[in-house]
């Protein structure tokens, strides 16, 4: 018994323990279930950065260059025909709140009180040809970098 006990005693040399083990698996586990909510939070903090730093930028042509926005995209023929012409932005004030009821066609409405009313600003990048005018998110073209960056 005691060289079992030994041998014991030299595997938790050699291993973490179960429990320290587990945690990491355990604080992993939990952040994948709030894994898409994380995204859209981080996508919404870097595009109100991004879009800060523009507004702040003295040459927003070279500030969206550096960044990667595309002055020319293909159009709906595939050629590179779309040239970008304006950058959008737009500012909402979220007042309230709206979800399907359970069980009912209806609207859940909760209306904000004056302290949870949020400005969110937007970007959009807009394209031109002589025959198409196309309109980017800026949420879109993150989720694409950030998609072209993990490949």
């Amino acid at each position: 018994m005691p060289h079992d006990h030994h041998h014991h005693d030299h595997d938790h040399g050699h291993h973490h323990p179960p429990h320290d083990h587990n945690q990491p698996h355990d604080a992993d586990h939990l952040h994948s279930h709030m894994h898409h909510h994380d995204d859209a939070a981080d996508l919404q903090v870097l595009a109100a950065q991004f879009i800060d730093g523009f507004i702040q930028a003295k040459d927003k042509t070279t500030y969206l260059k550096l960044a990667g926005i595309p002055f020319e995209r293909p159009g709906k023929g595939g050629a590179k025909a779309l040239k970008l012409v304006d950058v959008e932005l737009t500012t909402d004030w979220q007042v309230g709140t709206a979800s399907p009821s359970f069980g009912s066609r209806e609207l859940s409405y909760l209306p904000f009180p004056g302290e949870m009313v949020r400005e969110r600003t937007n970007m959009s990048m807009i394209y031109v040809s002589m025959d198409e005018k196309a309109k980017q998110d800026l949420r879109d073209f993150l989720v694409q970098k950030k998609k072209d960056i993990e490949a």
